[in-house]
């Protein structure tokens, strides 16, 4: 995947939240990912850790970024 994707292929839709539970992005971000600029994805992409903690969900290890050694 790119670097400018928080996708990892874990595409669940949370229905309380309406974020998907792979990455926290919400289904018009995902819809419209492709054509946002660079500058529009990476302030999403910022976000996303934020967003799915006040939603009480945890992204996954994998979209969390890198394991501490």
């Amino acid at each position: 995947m790119s670097k400018e994707t928080p996708c990892i292929a874990v595409c669940i839709i949370d229905p309380r939240s309406s974020l998907c539970l792979g990455c926290g992005r919400t289904l018009p971000e995902i819809a419209r990912w492709h054509r946002m600029e660079s500058a529009e994805r990476l302030a999403v992409m910022a976000l996303l850790a934020a967003r799915m903690a006040d939603a009480g969900l945890a992204l996954p290890a994998t979209a969390a970024g890198p394991k501490p050694d």
